[in-house]
């Protein structure tokens, strides 16, 4: 039994009030939440990839003009990434994300910017779950010839770093409509958020008629997530942050009226707000 409630005694009155007024809830996560699955940061040492003699930093690998002049290599950093995302398994902050999206049902939104697909296998809704930066399970014809996104086999992994393509593997990334290269469903450095794909004005508009921001394991380091923070400060949203380190959401939090900073893991925290929601 939880004798210590690691919440603020005003935010749990909010959460409290969030769910008997009928308020809206989103949240929105980034690596942070990820890495409590073990899951490492792909912009760092774990992300270089060799193509040949030389070393590749994860900027140069995800991007279409990589992908356009190398897509074995591409696809090959890419499946070995699969694989490690599909060794993960959600954790305790992914449960308790499903529990809020359970509790609130139309009032929540999830916004994340993780390609792993843990929310959706922890059991987040596709239809109220806006991966703004993709998801690394799903392929689309690079031609955009008019076939949908679709889901890899699952035995499309690569296990061993530094592994090439088998012309088994390089027949099955293949558009099954027009013939050309698939590619990861994924936004790329060079590339823009759009609708169709990334949810962008959608994750504006939710943010700005929110009435709560839970900002989990982001360091808006990208661009979509800080102006989702924007426009929720902007709409009177009370801000909650929840991170090991400061960032700008925290800053953002602190300096807002109804925000709030909560310094550690998703694990300690969001339970505790399921709770107070079924209290």
């Amino acid at each position: 039994m939880q004798t210590d409630n690691p919440l603020p005694s005003d935010l749990r009155d909010r959460l409290r009030s969030l769910q008997q007024q009928g308020q809206r809830l989103v949240i929105m996560t980034g690596a942070g939440i990820s890495a409590e699955s073990g899951i490492p940061t792909f912009r760092g040492e774990e992300g270089y990839w060799t193509v040949g003699a030389k070393e590749y930093h994860p900027q140069e690998m995800a991007t279409h003009a990589m992908f356009a002049s190398q897509p074995e290599a591409v696809w090959a950093w890419y499946l070995y990434r699969r694989a490690v995302c599909r060794a993960a398994t959600p954790n305790a902050g992914h449960r308790a994300v499903v529990e809020l999206e359970k509790r609130l049902g139309e009032r929540f939104l999830l916004i994340t910017q993780n390609v792993d697909g843990l929310h959706l296998r922890a059991g987040n809704s596709i239809e109220r779950t806006y991966q703004i930066h993709g998801n690394i399970d799903y392929a689309r014809c690079d031609k955009q010839c008019g076939q949908s996104r679709w889901f890899l086999p699952e035995e499309l992994q690569l296990v061993g770093k530094g592994e090439s393509l088998t012309n088994e593997t390089k027949a099955a990334l293949q558009c099954p409509r027009c013939g050309g290269w698939a590619r990861p469903h994924v936004l790329w450095f060079d590339e823009c958020y759009d609708d169709e794909n990334f949810h962008f004005h959608a994750s504006l508009t939710a943010a700005s008629t929110a009435d709560f921001l839970l900002v989990v394991g982001t360091s808006g380091a990208t661009n979509l997530p800080m102006q989702v923070g924007a426009a929720a400060h902007d709409g009177g949203a009370a801000i909650v942050d929840v991170n090991p380190q400061p960032n700008p959401f925290s800053a953002l939090a602190e300096a807002a009226d109804n925000g709030y900073f909560l310094q550690g893991p998703s694990g300690q925290f969001l339970p505790a707000m399921v709770n107070e929601l079924a209290a």
